[in-house]
């Protein structure tokens, strides 16, 4: 065996061996990424399973919506008369949709989601925001929130992991695939 062929063995034995490390080392992460992926990408149709649906105010008119103070005050009574009377109101964000009418109320400390008319303040659903668990699962901010950090370290930490491995997966895999083409081709050719 000429000493080409053997550097080129060598080599697609390590990357054979990183290939496998890793993915004994992290199948069930890359496992939950792929599940979490595929609901993501099916989110807006499944149903309101997953995420509910936009639904549609009065008017689109911002002139005649209720002041927004107003609106959220409607919103903070929904959940404590529906959900708990003593869950935490901590806003992530409001979501105005003037082309739908409709008015959005997305909490920080749990994942229930409220949705206003506009103009008539009238609830258009209370329900689960499954997609939000299901994103931070996907990019590892869930352990941020089980951790109770508030830097976002541990997410930063997961995503890089998990992008650097998939990097390296994807180069050993393509290499598992043409290093033994390379070498027959080599073997044929003095």
């Amino acid at each position: 065996m000429s000493e080409k062929r053997k550097q080129q063995a060598k080599l697609l034995r390590n990357f054979r061996s990183i290939h496998r490390t890793l993915g004994a080392l992290l199948f069930v992460f890359f496992f939950v990424v792929s599940i979490t992926a595929l609901l993501l990408g099916w989110k807006k149709n499944s149903g309101n399973l997953i995420l509910p649906s936009t639904k549609m105010g009065a008017t689109t008119t911002i002139n005649n919506w209720l002041p927004m103070e107003q609106l959220q005050d409607i919103a903070f009574n929904v959940l404590r008369d529906s959900v708990s009377s003593s869950i935490n109101l901590d806003l992530d964000r409001i979501d105005s949709r003037p082309s739908k009418g409709v008015v959005k109320f997305v909490f920080k400390e749990h994942y229930w989601g409220v949705q206003l008319d506009g103009a008539t303040g009238k609830v258009l659903s209370l329900s689960p925001r499954r997609a939000d668990v299901i994103e931070n699962i996907h990019d590892g901010s869930i352990l941020d929130v089980v951790f109770k950090t508030n830097s976002n370290i541990l997410k930063l930490i997961y995503s890089s992991v998990m992008s650097i491995s998939l990097l390296l997966f994807t180069v050993t895999g393509f290499w598992l695939w043409y290093g033994p083409k390379r070498m027959r081709k080599s073997k044929r050719t003095p």
